[in-house]
């Protein structure tokens, strides 16, 4: 019984490698392949597009571009009749999106039932509406435009519902401050 205890003892203590060609072969995976794939990966990481000379992201407006401030501000002069937008263009620009569909409670555009109630309150009451809010309208209807030019757009809409509103008059220049 000796015998084969030991030899039960011997494979215990022994590894995998049992010849000089398995050694060669562990030695060529234990060192080589990590190798490669170090350099491969040292590679990839230097070679990502980063702006290199000769390229066109070191351009003074590609620069520009990239450290431009977020927001900017934009100066409108409300005396300049040519740059005002006609209360067409409002609404096929801002309102069209829930009167045209008669989404989110809004009276359909050219609905004179719907129209009829509101045109009732008075020119100043929807224009006040159209610039303040209401019901699920925000203000301006979420536009970004003068409060002449909201006005233009109320007569617009409602004088297609049944109104017969005048064209708002252009603001009067601002006067100048005395020096």
């Amino acid at each position: 019984m000796t015998a084969s205890h030991d030899h039960d003892h011997d494979d215990a203590h022994t590894g995998p490698i049992k010849t000089p060609k398995q050694l060669a072969w562990a030695v060529l995976f234990a060192f080589v392949v990590p190798v490669i794939v170090i350099i491969l990966l040292a590679n990839y990481v230097s070679t990502d597009t980063k702006p290199a000379a000769g390229t066109g992201a070191l351009e003074a407006q590609a620069v520009a571009s990239r450290i431009a401030p977020v927001a900017h501000v934009e100066v409108k002069d409300v005396n300049d009749a040519a740059a005002m937008k006609t209360g067409e263009q409002v609404f096929q620009a801002q309102c069209s999106a829930c009167h045209a569909t008669g989404m989110a409670g809004a009276p359909k555009f050219g609905d004179a039932a719907a129209w009829g109630p509101r045109i009732k309150s008075g020119f100043d009451a929807l224009v006040h509406s159209a610039l303040t809010g209401k019901g699920n309208m925000g203000p301006q209807g979420g536009g970004d435009f003068s409060d002449f030019e909201v006005a233009r757009a109320v007569v617009y809409m409602a004088n297609h519902g049944g109104a017969k509103f005048d064209e708002p008059k252009m603001p009067a220049p601002a006067a100048s401050a005395a020096n």
